[in-house]
C-alpha cells in the first residue's frame, strides 16, 4: 500500500473488468494481468519520482506511494461509481478473496513468487547490517542503493504477483513480521521465512473464518484482516510510543 503497488494493480484490475467480454477468454484471464502490469508500473513510478541523484531515500519513496497511491485511488473510485451492474463484482475483488482462486493459478503465481523470495532470503545477512543505520552499512561494505533497488524489485514481484489474483488484501504485511519480530527477534534470517511460512497460516485462517462467520454468504477476506490488523498496528504505535519516552 505505501509504495503504490496494491493501488497499481487495483486500477489495472478494474480496467480489466470493463473491458468487453471477449478480452476476459484470453490466458489465466485479463484481469490478474492487468493488474501484475498495473502493479509493475506504478512502483517504478513510484521508483523514478522519488529518486533523488544515485540515491533512494525511504521517507522520499513512502511519501511519493502514498501520494500516487491517492492519485490512483481517485481514478479506481470514479470507474467504480461508472462501471454500472459490474461495480458488486469490482468492490468484492478489491477487498480481497480466495473465493475464485484456482489451482491452475498456483503454477502461474509460483514463479514469482520463489524467485522474489529467493532473492530477499539471500540479503537477509545484509538487511542486519541495515538496522544500523544506512551510513554504518555503507562503511561495511555494503552497496545500500542497490541493496534497496534490488529488495524493492523482488518485494514487488511478489506483491503483484500475489496481488493479481486475490485482490487487495491490507495489513497483513504490517501484522506478520512485526509479530514475528516480537516472538523470533530482528535476525533476518529468521525473520524472513518465519514471516513467509507465518503469511500463509494468517490467510488459511482469515479465510477460513471469512468463509464461515456468515455463512453460506462469504465476506471478503480483506474485511477480516482489516479487523485483525487496524487494532494491532495501533497497538504498535502505542508500543513505540512507549519505548521512545
Amino acid at each position: 500500500y505505501l509504495i503504490g503497488v496494491a493501488q497499481g494493480a487495483a486500477l489495472g484490475a478494474v480496467i480489466g473488468f470493463l473491458l468487453p467480454s471477449p478480452w476476459h477468454g484470453m490466458g489465466f484471464g485479463i484481469i490478474p494481468l492487468l493488474a501484475f502490469v498495473g502493479a509493475l508500473i506504478s512502483t517504478t513510478i513510484v521508483y523514478t519520482l522519488a529518486r533523488v541523484g544515485k540515491t533512494l531515500p525511504v521517507t522520499t519513496l513512502i511519501l511519493a506511494g502514498v501520494a500516487l497511491g491517492a492519485f490512483l485511488g481517485s481514478i479506481v473510485s470514479y470507474l467504480i461509481i461508472s462501471s454500472g451492474e459490474k461495480m458488486h463484482g469490482i468492490i468484492f475483488w478489491l477487498m480481497g478473496s480466495f473465493s475464485l482462486s484456482q489451482w491452475s493459478e498456483v503454477g502461474v503465481v509460483l514463479p514469482y513468487m520463489v524467485v522474489g523470495v529467493v532473492v530477499i532470503l539471500l540479503y537477509a545477512r545484509s538487511l542486519n547490517v541495515m538496522q544500523l543505520d544506512e551510513e554504518q552499512a555503507q562503511q561495511l561494505g555494503i552497496n545500500v542503493e542497490r541493496l534497496k533497488l534490488v529488495l524493492l524489485a523482488a518485494a514487488t514481484l511478489i506483491t503483484a504477483a500475489a496481488v493479481s489474483f486475490v485482490g487487495t488484501i491490507g495489513f497483513v504485511g504490517i501484522i506478520i513480521p512485526h509479530a514475528v519480530r516480537l516472538i523470533w527477534g530482528p535476525d533476518h534470517r529468521f525473520l524472513l521465512p518465519l514471516s513467509v511460512l507465518s503469511g500463509a497460516i494468517f490467510l488459511i485462517l482469515a479465510d477460513v473464518i471469512a468463509r464461515t462467520i456468515l455463512a453460506p454468504t462469504e465476506i471478503p477476506i480483506g474485511v477480516i484482516t482489516a479487523l485483525v490488523g487496524a487494532p494491532f498496528f495501533l497497538y504498535l504505535l502505542r508500543r513505540r510510543k512507549r519505548i521512545i519516552f
